[in-house]
């Protein structure tokens, strides 16, 4: 059995751990409504943006005129995995790491050859280990979350996609949809297809539809939209992670301090029952010890 001195240090310990963790969940709380806060106030813009590339795809334009949105056959496929940069969310990044390596597992029972682009620093690092290339990697934007850093990301990809390194790209992210829930969700992102668009539409269509007059014509705009198309889909993944992980950053801190809460209750109990009964056997030397003076 551990000595009283052993179980104060285990006690003193874990009050320590305690406080870290506390102090560590009222980070992620902080962070986490401004992670939040930026998300919502991208979402619009993402939204809006969606709703003028549908309207365009929706003006009889012709998809193989466009690289972007051109299909061909799928012989390799690249996945984009957005993590965090930092650890101690909880099951946060597994769930990710899982959910991409069930889709490259699937990719190639079909025959067709995978490869990865890793955003954030723990996914980079999981898969450095797996069989599975990775043609692009960007580490440390986590943090600070830039649409400079996504527009790299996605001039990165478009690259690979257009000279035909890659023939479709798909994106899996940290969907945040409360403090308590994060879902990882896949999308693809090239090519993009005209049914995507116009879903995303009418999507955010409200009230009476407009009409517009493009100037100059819609093909032109279109093309020089759809890069941009690539680089908001990117941002918005990488907004809604950023958000999912503070969420989930602050559920594990806060399961961690009740758990050094419930651990230190049964470890003073632990010292309290030892102690009693080194008081116990020290008044049974004493009674002893007058009982053979007698």
């Amino acid at each position: 059995m551990a000595s009283l001195k052993d179980i104060q240090l285990k006690i003193v310990g874990i009050k320590k751990t305690a406080q870290i963790t506390q102090a560590m969940n009222m980070v992620a709380a902080a962070k986490l409504r401004g992670a939040q806060q930026r998300m919502e106030d991208f979402r619009p813009y993402a939204e809006k943006f969606s709703g003028v590339m549908g309207e365009l795809a929706g003006a009889g334009i012709n998809p193989d005129a466009f690289p972007l949105m051109a299909a061909r056959p799928v012989k390799k496929v690249m996945l984009i995995v957005v993590t965090s940069d930092r650890g101690l969310c909880g099951s946060f990044n597994a769930n990710i790491h899982k959910a991409a390596e069930k889709f490259l597992q699937s990719q190639q029972e079909e025959g067709r050859e995978g490869c990865l682009a890793c955003v954030g620093k723990k996914g980079n690092a999981f898969f450095k280990k797996s069989p599975f290339e990775t043609l692009h990697s960007s580490v440390g934007i986590m943090d600070k979350i830039q649409m400079f850093n996504a527009r790299q990301v996605g001039q990165e990809v478009i690259n690979l996609f257009l000279e035909e390194r890659v023939d479709e790209v798909q994106l899996v992210y940290g969907r945040f949809i409360n403090v308590g829930v994060q879902r990882p969700t896949m999308n693809r992102l090239l090519p993009i297809s005209t049914e995507g668009l116009e879903e995303a539409e009418g999507e955010v269509a409200e009230g009476p539809k407009a009409t517009y007059t493009y100037e100059p014509d819609p093909e032109e705009i279109l093309n020089h939209l759809l890069p941009m198309f690539v680089n908001v889909q990117i941002m918005h993944a990488m907004l809604e992670t950023g958000a999912s992980e503070q969420a989930a950053r602050m559920t594990a801190m806060d399961n961690a301090t009740r758990a050094c809460k419930d651990m230190v209750e049964d470890l003073t109990m632990v010292f309290n029952k030892a102690r009693q009964s080194a008081i116990t056997a020290e008044l049974m030397d004493i009674v002893g010890g007058a009982e053979a003076l007698k």
